[in-house]
């Protein structure tokens, strides 16, 4: 019986599975869902009251149907039927929503939930679209260089793993590249993955550049489809050297210096303003027709004066693309006439010429003992204080560090000259002498007295100042005396004597002398007369004394008796 049940069973749910296909039943219900998350379908059927179990399908291209999961409405089981590809990726609920997870690009079909009871079949499709997001657009393969007026290849723009298949986009400073023949040519392929059935897609994009491109940015961009509609990611920007022909030759002076003196070395540098810069340039030096192969410097050592005048280069493939410069080598000639070490006799002539020779106007600047002069010395009669050392000194003002410097070291000699002078203090006890002396090397002084020859030590000297000093000497003479001082130097030895006379000397300390003896006898005498005087004086004075005393007595005793008699009467 029971046997006979289940073919019945069977053969009722063929007649109305049939019944079913052949019957409308709800439309079309699309359910998009990202690669690799679940998927959700909703049966959207209501369930009915006397549902005996349901069932999911999906349909093959040729439209046969392939049952994948079964539910009871009695027993509340779920059974699922051996289909490798969902093994273990579906879920039936209670509701009859069935998942599946892990969504794959094969799982895009035409999915049906079927309701069954004992008289009808009700049945509600649903459409899975399945969609995987590329990867970010990458520009690979990129070109090292491009070169301006060529068409090159710039690289590959590839984008992998993508479902549905996307587009690229190219991008100039964030513009859209535009096939354009002859200067834009964008070749776009893609490829499908067999086993994940996701798409890899390539733009390759052939360029023709200008300096225009200098520093300008290249992108690309993915446009693709995902479950919430059209997106765009795009690559990293990409910048590409461009290489151009020299339009330009220019000439520096290394290092940059004002101005260039004679000592100093010159290098020449040349450039051009294409890129990659040339590399090997032609040098051509003032008065060389033939240019001078080298690298892009030319190095001049310890250049003179004469190596003033124009400096060209060019390139070696293109001699009249040439740049051009002007050198000056400034230059700075002093002579000082006499120069070094020179001595002359006081009263002699010597002219002093500093001549200068230079590229521009030099100042001219004079010291003597470092101190500044106003002007250029000149000498037409020599003084002693004419020597020292006297430095000429020239500068050029815009040309650092050139200067020039000769110096004269002037010694004026002179044999020695004497004055003599003496000074009698106002006491007239004594007398200052003075020898005055003038000469160059410095002449040594000496006081002798004439007669006796004796030398005097004890003097006084003055500076040595601009050839000249003074020994001096202080003496108080008993007698007349001749004193000689002598001055001598490497010249000659000079003497000059000068009378020293006593005798008015003598005569007043005489009469002051006798002078001071009458003054004092005459003090002793006053000083006796004096005492004399006094002794007498005062015997006298003691004798006159005594009489006075005893008259006084007598009136003392009389005023006594009268107030005694007075006192009585009362």
């Amino acid at each position: 019986m029971e046997s006979e049940r289940a073919s019945a069973c069977r053969l009722l749910f063929c007649l109305l599975i049939a019944a079913a296909v052949l019957r409308p039943g709800l439309g079309w219900y699309t359910v998009n869902s990202a690669y690799g998350d679940t998927i959700i379908m909703p049966c959207r059927l209501d369930v009915p009251q006397n549902l005996m179990f349901g069932k999911w399908k999906y349909e093959k291209p040729d439209g046969s149907p392939v049952f994948i999961a079964f539910r009871s409405s009695t027993k509340k089981s779920v059974q699922y039927d051996d289909v490798p590809e969902y093994k273990d990726r579906l879920s039936l609920s209670e509701n009859y929503t069935l998942s599946i997870s892990n969504a794959r690009i094969s799982d895009e079909k035409r999915f049906v939930c079927m309701l069954v009871t004992e008289d009808n079949v009700f049945e509600a499709p649903t459409i899975v679209k399945v969609f995987k997001q590329p990867s970010k657009p990458e520009i690979v393969s990129k070109a090292l260089f491009l070169e301006t007026e060529q068409l090159k290849k710039l690289g590959d723009c590839i984008s992998e793993d993508s479902y549905p298949d996307g587009n690229i986009t190219w991008y100039r400073n964030g513009k859209v590249l535009h096939p354009l023949e002859g200067a834009v040519v964008i070749i776009f392929k893609k490829e499908m993955d067999p086993v994940t059935q996701l798409y890899t897609m390539t733009s390759t994009l052939e360029y023709k550049t200008s300096k225009a491109d200098i520093q300008m940015p290249f992108t690309c961009s993915v446009t693709y489809y995902g479950p919430s509609g059209q997106k765009t990611v795009y690559s990293d920007q990409a910048v590409f050297d461009i290489y151009y022909p020299t339009e330009q030759v220019t000439i520096q002076v290394l290092p940059p210096k004002n101005a260039i003196k004679e000592g100093d070395n010159i290098t020449l540098k040349c450039l051009g303003n294409g890129n990659p810069p040339p590399e090997e340039f032609l040098f051509y030096l003032p008065g060389q027709p033939e240019g001078i192969r080298s690298s892009n410097t030319y190095t001049l050592t310890d250049v003179r004066r004469n190596a003033t005048g124009d400096y060209k280069c060019s390139l070696i493939d293109k001699k009249s693309m040439i740049a051009s410069t002007t050198i000056t080598v400034h230059y700075l000639d002093l002579s000082l006439n006499p120069s070094g070490e020179v001595t002359r006799q006081i009263g002699d002539a010597l002219p002093v010429s500093c001549t200068i020779s230079a590229s521009r106007n030099a100042t001219v600047v004079w010291m003597k003992d470092n101190i500044r002069l106003r002007s250029s010395p000149s000498f037409s009669s020599l003084h002693y204080q004419d020597a020292g050392n006297y430095v000429c000194e020239t500068a050029l003002q815009e040309v650092e560090g050139l200067k020039k410097r000769e110096s004269l070291t002037l010694i004026v000699e002179g044999k020695p000259q004497i004055k003599m002078t003496k000074k009698t203090d106002p006491s007239g006890l004594s007398k200052t002498i003075i020898c005055h002396v003038e000469g160059f090397p410095k002449p040594a002084i000496q006081w002798t007295i004439t007669g006796s020859g004796s030398v005097i030590n004890q003097t006084e000297e003055s500076p040595y100042i601009n050839g000249r000093y003074y020994s001096k000497i202080i003496i108080s003479p008993e007698e007349n005396v001749t004193l000689t001082c002598t001055a001598e130097n490497q010249l000659e030895r000079t003497v000059n004597s000068l009378n020293v006379s006593a005798n008015e000397n003598r005569e007043k300390v005489n009469d002051q002398a006798k002078l001071i003896v009458g003054i004092v006898v005459g003090l002793l005498l006053a000083a006796l007369v004096a005492g004399v005087v006094y002794w007498l004086y005062m015997k006298k004075s003691k004798t006159a004394s005594k009489h006075v005393n005893k008259d006084l007595g007598n009136i003392e005793e009389n005023k006594k008796l009268e107030e005694n008699n007075h006192k009585t009467e009362a």
